[in-house]
């Protein structure tokens, strides 16, 4: 068998392979989060989030909206130094995130069903 001959049939498979993947995977909401800081965002929004007093009035001190969280959140990083990833019930996580060029430090106590806002500071 020739180098052609051998290159059409592997691209026919390869065109027949990509055209099923596309068709199973197609509808589906895949997410590729395999970094520490990103299994622990996404574990974290997609909890029902709880806000503690100190928390909210951080968050209308500095003019930030409830839903605005969420934004926060998508772009933070995890600082796993200052948090307390041992415990046994509930994880406390501090998180730290640009928001409208301003630099935001959160507390985010992650229990089994519900994650807690405990402290927002500006940094």
């Amino acid at each position: 068998m020739k180098f052609i001959q051998r290159l059409g049939y592997y691209s026919i498979g390869l065109v027949i392979g990509v055209i099923i993947l596309l068709f199973f995977l197609g509808g589906k909401k895949t997410s590729c989060d395999y970094g520490l800081d990103a299994r622990v965002i996404k574990n974290i929004s997609t909890k029902k989030a709880s806000y503690s007093s100190e928390a909210l009035q951080s968050f209308s001190h500095y003019q930030i909206d409830t839903s605005q969280y969420k934004t926060i959140l998508q772009d933070a990083t995890v600082n796993f130094g200052e948090s307390q990833t041992d415990l046994d019930s509930c994880k406390i996580y501090i998180l730290e995130s640009k928001y409208a060029s301003e630099k935001y430090k959160l507390q985010i106590e992650n229990c089994d069903s519900i994650a807690q806002i405990q402290k927002l500071e500006r940094q």
